[in-house]
């Protein structure tokens, strides 16, 4: 993304523009107009005390020659960044020839003092330039302190050192502003990941819940409309009875769908305890529901507990008593239907153990010694982890 951000395409409006890519904008205009406007602020007023108007003209172009050709090798490589590659002759070349011309040019026809102007711009330049990588960015700063050490200008050993330090602050102003600009891309990326957790995490939520809530209710239509048809084979009246229940069901599960849909369902563990007791019976089995003292806290991942494990009788098991109790901080969930083959990796059961455990709760299921087949939560009584993490 840092390369789309300083290679923007076509015209656009600034109110067009992201915040990112705005930030983006500003920083790549910024350095073009301070690589232009520091050759011509450090060379006017040097041109301008010449007594020769040609003299100042030829200083003055050199100077703007030597922009242009920073400005050609600084544009491609902003354009690709953060991944800048070095430069190459080619780019850095014409900077340097005209660089070098400049600086003839004031040794040998300008006073001392032009003279130290054309090095300092000519080196500052060619420092700025690269100052895009951080490697080459020291390379520049001993290109500039040898340019005022050996004797290319006349500078005093004070000229000397203000030229040192404004070249380095060239550089510190480049890889600043690069380096700022870094953070703002990487915190818009960042951004945006969350926002793609958030979107696939509520996606999760709503399949869990989809799972749990209409697998439960179509599991109970399933059982009973396979007991309506076999009663009307026989010629039972009561096969009526049975597909109203069925239409009861499906009636139930349409709300549901819309409570889901609309993000107002909320779960109550005694609602949850009655439904599911009215499921099971409706199928045919008989069921014993102590709920206990069960925390607030904890009704909604009891319910979630009680809906899985309910689902899983309806499809899994031939049970014909189910008893759900809890006490102690543990809920309970157990059948005498389990079959020899089950076992207590389904995929229903592990991601319920994935959402019990953030919350600091434990799952265990599978068969007991008597041929049951149980379901353990393990509730703290101090509610949930989240919960208590929350709490000043």
């Amino acid at each position: 993304m840092g390369a789309a951000v300083l290679n923007l395409r076509g015209r656009r409006r600034w109110s067009e523009l992201s915040r990112v890519e705005r930030v983006g904008l500003y920083t790549r205009q910024s350095l073009y107009l301070f690589l232009w406007l520091f050759n011509v602020s450090v060379l006017l007023p040097a041109a301008l005390d010449l007594d020769s108007a040609t003299d100042a003209i030829l200083i003055l172009a050199g100077g703007l020659a030597v922009s242009a050709c920073a400005f050609a090798a600084f544009v491609p490589a902003m354009r690709r960044w953060p991944d800048v590659p070095p430069p190459s002759w080619r780019q850095l070349g014409p900077l340097v020839v005209v660089g070098a011309a400049v600086l003839v040019f004031a040794e040998t026809s300008l006073p001392s003092d032009v003279q130290g102007a054309a090095v300092f711009v000519v080196a500052s330049t060619l420092l700025i330039t690269l100052s895009l990588q951080p490697g080459n960015a020291i390379v520049g700063v001993l290109l500039v302190a040898s340019a005022l050490l050996f004797g290319l200008t006349s500078w005093a050993p004070a000229g000397f050192a203000v030229g040192l330090i404004v070249g380095t602050f060239f550089v510190f102003t480049v890889r600043a502003s690069l380096w700022l600009l870094g953070i703002v891309v990487d915190l818009d990326e960042a951004s945006q990941v969350k926002a793609e957790l958030a979107v696939v995490e509520e996606r999760l939520r709503f399949s869990r819940d989809v799972h749990d809530v209409l697998g439960r209710r179509l599991s109970t239509i399933a059982v009973q409309a396979e007991l309506a048809a076999t009663l009307a084979s026989r010629g039972d009246e009561r096969a009526a009875e049975r597909m109203l229940e069925v239409r009861s069901v499906a009636h139930e599960a349409l709300r549901e769908a819309r409570e889901l849909a609309r993000g107002y369902r909320a779960t109550n563990f005694g609602t949850e305890l009655r439904g599911a007791e009215s499921l099971l019976r409706s199928a045919g089995i008989d069921v014993r529901c102590s709920g206990g003292d069960l925390p607030r806290a904890w009704h909604e991942a009891a319910g979630w507990v009680v809906r899985e494990a309910v689902t899983n009788v309806l499809r899994h098991s031939r049970a014909r008593c189910v008893e759900i109790a809890y006490a102690d901080g543990v809920l309970r969930v157990d059948n005498d239907g389990a079959r020899p083959s089950a076992d207590g990796d389904g995929s229903g059961l592990q991601t319920l153990r994935e959402r019990l455990a953030p919350l600091g709760a434990d799952l265990e299921a599978g068969p007991a010694d008597d041929g049951h087949w149980v379901v353990t939560a393990r509730l703290p009584h101090a509610g949930p982890l989240s919960a208590r993490q929350e709490r000043p």
